[in-house]
């Protein structure tokens, strides 16, 4: 493939996981399956509002992109939110909480498919973040800090699963 042809773009990723889903589906697997699909209503419909679409939905994973990195942190935060709620009428030991990761970089582009480190560090730093959370990348870091009145932590350098830099 010649690489001149690839198509590339700037794209705010959104990486999300359930925490401890496999557990869930040894436990009660239709359960899990209803809870899994209600939360990913809340989340398409949020990534929705906030100018985004949903890439793919692999297993418990979400993968969104959104044309900025504040779009993509107010859905996170917002979508973290939905779920506490929607939890809240669980039980304890069958709540699905969520992790979310923010990464602001380069994809290239096939069809309605994405593909990159971009991706590839979304979901790294999705899995540095607590459950219930979001963590996000410098570059996203930078573009918000200012803008949204979030609190923040610097986790400093973090080593990610091959992931070079």
């Amino acid at each position: 493939m010649d690489p001149d042809a690839v198509v590339r773009r700037l794209a705010a990723i959104l990486s999300a996981d359930a925490v401890s889903y496999s557990r869930l589906m040894a436990e009660d697997e239709v359960a899990t399956l209803r809870t899994l699909q209600a939360h990913r209503e809340h989340l398409a419909r949020l990534v929705f509002q906030h100018r985004g679409r949903v890439v793919d939905l692999p297993g418990d994973n979400v993968l969104a992109e959104f044309p900025s990195a504040l779009d993509a942190v107010r859905s996170a935060v917002e979508i973290q939110r939905a779920l506490e709620a929607s939890n809240a009428g669980l039980p304890l030991d069958r709540r699905m909480e969520s992790r979310i990761g923010v990464h602001l970089g380069d994809v290239m582009v096939d069809g309605d498919r994405i593909y990159g480190d971009g991706i590839n560090i979304a979901a790294r730093i999705e899995r540095l973040a607590e459950p219930g959370g979001v963590c996000v990348s410098a570059p996203v870091w930078d573009q918000v800090r200012h803008k949204l009145g979030l609190p923040g932590e610097d986790l400093g350098d973090q080593a990610l699963k091959n992931i070079p830099e």
